[in-house]
């Protein structure tokens, strides 16, 4: 699989400034996503004045949150300690899925990094602009956050990107404890989070047998669904290798396009996987999803909580999915009985009135 450039995403491309060096190199090599990331830009920002969801006591909640993140990410890398604990990678698996279990996360897996669940080169920040992605530590262990469904059933509203942005906190937390300690026992460990990823965490949350990537392009577990904020923590520690699963996501998907349905940005494809870049994939349009966050003010979320997975599906019609077209369409109809084609909770929580 060809390795994604950071600096094709959109985080990377908003941050973008006319006269300085990323602007100038970005749209010299790339002049077709001039005009429309220009029109993206004259928007309001996510949680800004202007926006449809904007609150002036509310929204900088989620603003705090991601600055706070902002803040600590410089404490993703570390120094190991200088003397290695000699550790049996039976023992250390079964530490740090303890540990992260610990401190919140509600999945983990632990797997051997791949060349393509690392970026080929950075993007997010001037600073570090084009610089080649060369750390590749070889094992990894990766975890999911649970978000609140009741707060994601409010998507679009103000109330989902404030638990959005929790589940980045929570996952960073998580991240860095858990790297802080294995730096402790004398290995190398980096910590992946919000704004300061090295990994594709979809891709590699996938691999170690968390979930499946599905018709909206992001991680869906057959726990909670798509509600699930993403952590990685890579290192040179030895970790047992835990393995893919295929619940039948993809066949499900085929038949439900719920996603795609209620996506107001009608970024999210209604057809069947197209090869892209060698793999079979469904492919969003991030220009058009993100054009909609910045009219809508929050990250939208509505392809999260339109997941019939995120609401919650009896995990052992889960189990027969694959290749059972009836099971699928009996889950379906219960699920459309239920909320029609989203659940919406119009009210905000009683704290936030």
């Amino acid at each position: 699989m060809k390795r994604i450039d950071e600096r094709d995403t959109m985080f990377s491309r908003m941050n973008y400034a006319e006269g300085e060096f990323p602007y100038e190199d970005y749209y010299s090599k790339n002049p077709d996503k001039l005009e429309v990331d220009k029109e993206i830009r004259q928007k309001p920002n996510l949680c800004g004045p202007g926006t449809m969801s904007y609150n002036p006591i509310n929204s900088p909640i989620a603003v705090a949150s991601f600055k706070f993140l902002g803040d600590i990410m410089h404490l993703s890398e570390g120094e190991a300690n200088g003397v290695k604990t000699p550790l049996d990678k039976k023992i250390a698996t079964k530490r740090l899925k303890g540990l992260a279990t610990l401190y919140g996360a509600s999945l983990v897996g632990t797997l051997k990094m791949k060349d393509y669940h690392y970026y080929s080169h950075r993007g997010r920040h001037k600073e570090v602009y084009g610089e080649e992605v060369n750390n590749l530590l070889p094992y990894g262990l990766v975890f999911a956050v649970e978000m609140d469904k009741e707060m994601i059933n409010r998507a679009p509203q103000i109330s989902e990107i404030i638990e959005t942005s929790k589940g980045y906190v929570n996952a960073s937390i998580i991240g860095m404890v858990l790297s802080y300690y294995i730096r402790e026992l004398g290995y190398n460990a980096r910590n992946h989070m919000d704004a300061n990823y090295l990994t594709v965490a979809p891709l590699v949350a996938q691999d170690a047998g968390l979930g499946q990537i599905g018709r909206n392009g992001i991680l869906t577990t057959k726990e909670y669904g798509s509600r699930v904020r993403l952590g990685i923590v890579t290192t040179d520690l030895e970790l047992l290798e835990d393995s893919p699963i295929d619940f039948g996501l993809e066949d499900f998907c085929n038949l439900c396009g719920n996603c795609a349905i209620t996506c107001p940005g009608k970024s999210i494809p209604k057809g069947q996987q197209k090869d892209i870049d060698g793999s079979f994939r469904w492919q969003i349009n991030q220009e058009s999803c993100y054009d909609r966050w910045r009219s809508l003010g929050t990250d939208c979320g509505i392809c999260i909580n339109s997941c019939p997975f995120s609401q919650g599906i009896n995990m052992a019609e889960i189990n027969t999915f694959k290749d059972n077209k009836e099971a699928i369409l009996r889950c379906l109809k219960e699920y459309r009985d239920k909320y029609n084609i989203r659940p919406y909770i119009k009210d905000s929580p009683e704290w936030l009135k």
